[in-house]
C-alpha cells in the first residue's frame, strides 16, 4: 500500500512552531534589582517563569589563511624543508569544501539560484561571477559521482523500490528559452514496516518522459517496482528482457480519480469505490510495522478478498 495514500488532516489551530530539544539553549536569568524584603531579610526563590524564543546567528564569512613555513639549516646547505600543500576540492581556488557544500545545499535543497547566491556574497564584498559558482557545482558533482553510483547500486539490490518522474525546466542553449526535462526518482523507504534497509532516493536527469529512460535507469534491478498509472512504465516488463520486473500500481493514484468525482457533485459509484479503498487502507494501518510474514498472512486473509470484490464491483459498474 502506497504511503502517499494516507489521509491528511488540516488542524484549525495555527502552528506557531516548536523548538526541538537538540537545539542548544543559551540561558539568561533576569533578577529583580533587589531581593531584600521590606523586613530586612533576603527573599529566596520559590519558583520561576520560563519562556523560549528562537534565535538565529547570521552566516559569517571568514577567510582561512594557510601558511606553510619553509625551514633551512643555518649550519649547512642540506636543503629546505616545507610541509606539502593540502589537497583541495578546487585547486588554487577561493572556496573551502564547506563553502562549496553551502552553495550546493542552497541551490538544490533550498532552490536558491546561483545568481541570487552571488548577490548574497556581494553584500559581504565578495564579488563572484555566477559562472564561477557553476564551476564549483560542476566540480563537486564530478567528485560526488561515485557516491551517486554507490547509492544507485544499493537501491537496485532492493526487492522493492518506488519510481516517479517529475518535470524539470532546463535551459535550451541558443534558443533563449526553457525546455522540458525530467528528473526520474528511484526511491526506497521500508521504515513503515521496520525494514532493515535505510531509506534512500537517487535522481537521474533525462531529456524526456519516454519509458525507455526508466528501462535504462533500472538496468540491473530485479524486483517489484511501485509506480503510478503512467503507461510508459510498461516498457520495463518486456518479456524479452532477461531481468524480470513486476509492477505494483499505486492505490493512492487510483483513489485520486474517484475522489475528484466526489468533490463537486454527488457520485454514488465513486463514493462506493472510495469506501472500499478506505477499508483496504484500514487493514494496512493495522499491520504497519509488523514483520513481513505477518503482513502477508493478514493481506491474504483480509485484503485479497477485498481486492477481488473490488475488481468484480468495478467490472459491474463499468458494464
Amino acid at each position: 500500500m502506497c504511503r502517499c495514500g494516507r489521509a491528511r488532516f488540516v488542524s484549525s489551530i495555527p502552528n506557531r512552531g516548536a523548538l526541538p530539544k537538540h537545539l542548544p539553549r543559551v540561558e539568561e536569568i533576569i533578577t529583580p534589582e533587589s531581593t531584600t524584603c521590606d523586613c530586612g531579610c533576603d527573599r529566596h526563590v520559590i519558583g520561576e517563569d520560563t519562556s523560549e524564543r528562537l534565535d538565529i546567528i547570521p552566516a559569517q564569512f571568514r577567510v582561512i589563511v594557510t601558511r606553510r613555513p619553509k625551514y633551512a639549516c643555518r649550519s649547512c646547505e642540506s636543503g629546505v624543508v616545507q610541509a606539502p600543500a593540502v589537497s583541495r576540492l578546487i585547486e588554487s581556488g577561493l572556496p573551502t569544501e564547506a563553502t562549496v557544500a553551502s552553495v550546493i545545499v542552497a541551490k538544490f535543497a533550498d532552490h536558491l539560484p546561483l545568481y541570487r547566491q552571488a548577490q548574497i556574497y556581494a553584500r559581504q564584498g565578495v564579488d563572484l561571477d555566477r559562472s564561477t559558482l557553476a564551476a564549483w557545482v560542476g566540480k563537486a558533482a564530478y567528485e560526488l559521482a561515485p557516491v551517486y553510483d554507490a547509492l544507485m547500486a544499493d537501491l537496485k539490490r532492493s526487492t522493492k523500490v518506488f519510481m516517479d518522474e517529475t518535470v524539470a525546466p532546463v535551459l535550451d542553449p541558443g534558443k533563449g528559452k526553457l525546455k522540458k526535462g525530467y528528473f526520474w526518482a528511484l526511491a526506497r523507504d521500508d521504515r513503515p514496516w521496520n525494514g532493515g534497509d535505510p531509506p534512500g532516493v537517487a535522481f537521474t536527469y533525462a531529456p524526456g518522459r519516454s519509458g525507455k529512460h526508466a528501462v535504462d535507469i533500472l538496468k540491473g534491478f530485479d524486483g517489484i517496482l511501485q509506480v503510478d498509472g503512467y503507461t510508459g512504465y510498461n516498457r520495463v516488463i518486456d518479456p524479452k528482457r532477461q531481468v524480470k520486473i513486476r509492477l505494483a500500481y499505486c492505490w493512492a493514484h487510483a483513489r485520486r480519480k474517484l475522489f475528484e468525482l466526489t468533490k463537486n457533485s454527488a457520485a454514488p459509484i465513486a463514493q462506493e469505490g472510495l469506501r472500499q479503498i478506505t477499508a483496504l487502507y484500514r487493514v494496512e494501518t493495522q499491520i504497519r510495522s509488523l514483520p513481513a510474514s505477518q503482513r502477508l498472512a493478514v493481506r491474504q486473509d483480509k485484503s485479497a478478498p477485498m481486492v477481488a470484490n473490488f475488481k468484480n464491483w468495478l467490472e459491474q459498474a463499468r458494464a
